[in-house]
């Protein structure tokens, strides 16, 4: 399953277009650059192994680059300056990056400057997603850092005129055992103007052998955060600058008929751009632009649209079969003959919203023909490349820059702020700031995708599962395949024509198809009269999987109480991205209330670089969790969001929030790999399997309590 799992993230990133193809944009003559800087060293790495990176120097085509240019620069003052097309959205990359590279360097983390998202100065980069920055870029730059230590010990054997044995490095400086005399990085960087090549084999420290990373640190620039200092998109003031808003359709897919601007077409103080069906306005103060934008009189012809109570029906009757995304082992129907039990069941997911702390901005500035935009991205190139497009420039004119951002969660893979704010200030000729409302944010971006998921098994006699069938109708195909020992297997991804624009969204369809899966591994289990934990260990084969749900069930006190009509106890867990989960859920019922009061987590994803940060990371996914699996949905009809603010759409809060234990495995025999996203798929199916423990009510249906319980069945199986 290894190699389908992987085909099926990749579908999955493309059908939310998380990573369309295009073709890099970022050049830099290397002796330029050196220039620029002044002296010191500059890294280069290159990397002749694909797949194993994912920045890169410019390409004419839609390839993947096969050479990474990444670098590091170490002044004559000592300041170590490293450069990365990431950006930081809250998951605290900052902090994780500059321990790597600190613990390579074998210097103060705080010695470390990280330059991020800015498409002016760093290399190109694909994005901040799929968990993919402490995996690759990484190891990247820990490569990069290793390499300018062996630089700068050989530089000072040279001049000491010892051997390397002979010397020391700690804190910054290198030291001569010989003489005791000392240099710090600084004094050896003067005068110097170096280039070095790096190969990708260069050895690093083994985990084992971590002083700085695999300890925890504080954020960097937390103190900034949480005092206001720190200037977010939405903070972002130039010289000169501008409001813009822009007009809204009624509807999805509308198109402008007509639109009245004579209303504020006489005011020396407003800009009115019309552009096709665009429609914004500039003026000195947003609320003089919201004004101007209420006076406008437009018309719009909306085209129909399914509503929300036709989804399910809709999405499987505009769907087709992904044959990329289908993978088949064994023989299904013969052995369904020899199950004891056969069981099949449907589960559905509806459409959610972000909600990141900070809706959309953008601030846009032109130059002559220079474009500068600060926006807040998870992929600046992907964006520089939507503004060339738009606006039919070269590439070297546009400058796009990611402040740290507050959250996305997936969900601002997209230009269209930077676009609407550049369209602005070209039309006034000053710098527009656009920042969306939350109403837009929750109207104009695009959700995480609504789905229909069939499952079918059969178990033998012996609790082995004999046969497994999944098909999933649009939520996507992440995680859809089965980490549990399955030899016949059909699963299935179904692409649907969606009514609502969706895209990714935290862990992608990994939540939605753990829901599935899970849920239904303890259907399984009932069936077969087994209890859920033995029945998911009699099936699983790899000893990562086994590790965490024991380690889970251990620190809970899994088996120690007993369910009943007001407690029930839920267990779930799976794997994704090189990360492990099981988590086990305590929730108490009172007739239809019902209360999560203790989630016990365990999670392995290779060597810990921040233990804390790992343990906030992993909270954080449960917290953000809870939203989905109890109330969340997007509520549309006629092409229409019903509920597009936080008053009608239900976020969770702290009253909601459980007892959080997170137990952490540090596997510093194993890669580190990324923990952003998969923490987030074993809290629904785990309070799914607790509330059916306690009421015998098997929800299928996410959110599952938007209104409370629903009555309890009368013989424990209907939905």
């Amino acid at each position: 399953m290894k190699r389908e799992t992987l085909r099926f993230e990749e579908l999955e990133l493309r059908q939310h277009q998380a990573v369309p193809r295009f073709s890099p944009n970022f050049a830099l003559d290397r002796r330029d650059f050196v220039k620029l800087l002044g002296g010191g060293i500059l890294v280069c790495l290159c990397a002749p192994e694909l797949r194993a990176q994912e920045s890169g120097a410019a390409h004419a085509d839609d390839t993947v680059p096969q050479t990474i240019d990444a670098w590091l620069h170490i002044g004559e003052d000592g300041a170590i300056t490293v450069y990365t097309g990431k950006v930081e959205m809250g998951q605290n990359i900052r902090t994780s990056l500059s321990q790597q590279v600190a613990e390579e360097l074998s210097v103060p983390i705080a010695s470390i400057s990280l330059v991020m998202g800015d498409t002016a100065q760093t290399p190109f980069d694909r994005g901040t997603f799929g968990s993919r920055t402490t995996p690759y870029m990484g190891p990247q730059l820990r490569r990069v850092a290793a390499s300018a230590r062996e630089l700068l010990l050989d530089r000072a054997a040279e001049r000491w005129q010892v051997e390397r044995s002979k010397l020391v490095i700690a804190d910054g400086k290198i030291t001569n055992l010989n003489t005791h005399d000392g240099l710090y990085y600084g004094e050896l960087c003067r005068g110097l103007q170096l280039v070095k090549l790096v190969s990708p084999d260069m050895p690093l420290k083994p985990a084992n052998d971590w002083h700085i990373a695999g300890a925890s640190a504080p954020k960097v620039d937390g103190r900034d955060f949480v005092t206001g200092r720190h200037q977010y998109t939405s903070d972002i003031v130039r010289p000169g600058m501008v409001y813009g808003k822009v007009l809204r359709p009624a509807g999805f897919k509308a198109k402008l008929a007509s639109v009245d601007t004579s209303a504020i077409a006489r005011d020396p103080n407003l800009t009115v751009v019309r552009d096709g069906d665009f429609v914004g306005v500039v003026a000195p103060s947003e609320a003089a632009a919201k004004r101007a934008l209420g006076l406008l009189q437009a018309k719009w012809s909306v085209p129909p649209h399914p509503s929300e109570h036709e989804l399910f029906g809709y999405l499987r009757k505009n769907s087709k079969a992904d044959d990329d995304a289908r993978h088949v082992t064994g023989s299904i129907e013969r052995v369904y003959t020899s199950a004891v039990k056969t069981v099949a069941a449907t589960y559905t997911v509806a459409y959610i919203a972000h909600t990141p702390l900070e809706p959309r901005a953008a601030v846009a500035e032109w130059a002559g023909d220079n474009l500068t935009v600060w926006t807040g991205t998870q992929r600046p190139f992907a964006v520089k490349k939507e503004l060339t497009q738009a606006f039919h420039m070269p590439a070297a004119k546009v400058r796009v820059m990611v402040p740290d951002t507050g959250s996305a969660y997936g969900g601002k893979h997209t230009g269209e702020t930077a676009i609407e704010a550049a369209r602005l200030a070209k039309a006034a000729g000053k710098p527009v700031k656009v920042a969306w409302t939350r109403e837009e944010e929750f109207t104009w971006a695009y959700f995480r995708p609504a789905g229909v998921i069939d499952v079918k098994g059969g178990v033998g006699s012996d609790g082995v599962i004999v046969a497994w069938e999944f098909d999933n109708y649009n939520s996507g195909p992440a995680a859809m395949g089965t980490p549990y020992a399955v030899a016949n297997q059909r699963i299935q991804f179904h692409e649907a024509d969606s009514p609502l624009r969706q895209g990714s969204y935290r862990g992608l369809a990994a939540t939605a198809n753990h829901f599935a899966r899970e849920s239904f591994m303890d259907e399984l289990a009932l069936a077969v009269n087994m209890e859920p934990l033995d029945f998911r260990l009699r099936n699983i084969r790899d000893p990562r999987l086994r590790a965490v749900f024991e380690t889970a069930a251990q620190k809970f006190g899994w088996g120690s109480r007993k369910s009943s009509a007001s407690r029930g106890f839920g267990i779930a867990g799976g794997v994704e991205k090189g990360g492990y989960t099981a988590v086990c859920a305590e929730v108490t019922i009172n007739q239809s209330d019902m209360q999560i009061r203790k989630v016990t987590a365990a999670w392995e994803s290779g060597a810990v670089i921040n233990p804390n940060g790992l343990r906030n990371q992993v909270s954080g996914s449960i917290a953000m969790a809870l939203g989905g699996a109890l109330f969340e949905a997007i509520h549309f009809d006629g092409g229409r969001i019903l509920n597009p603010r936080l008053a009608d759409y239900r976020v969770p809060r702290f009253s909601d929030m459980p007892q959080i234990e997170v137990e952490i495995l540090d596997r510093k025999d194993l890669p580190s790999a990324g923990a952003g996203e998969t923490a987030i798929v074993g809290l629904a199916p785990a309070v799914a399997n607790a509330i059916f423990a306690a009421t015998g009510l098997r929800i299928r249906n996410l959110p599952m309590v938007p209104n409370g319980l629903p009555k309890r069945p009368s013989d424990g199986q209907t939905s």
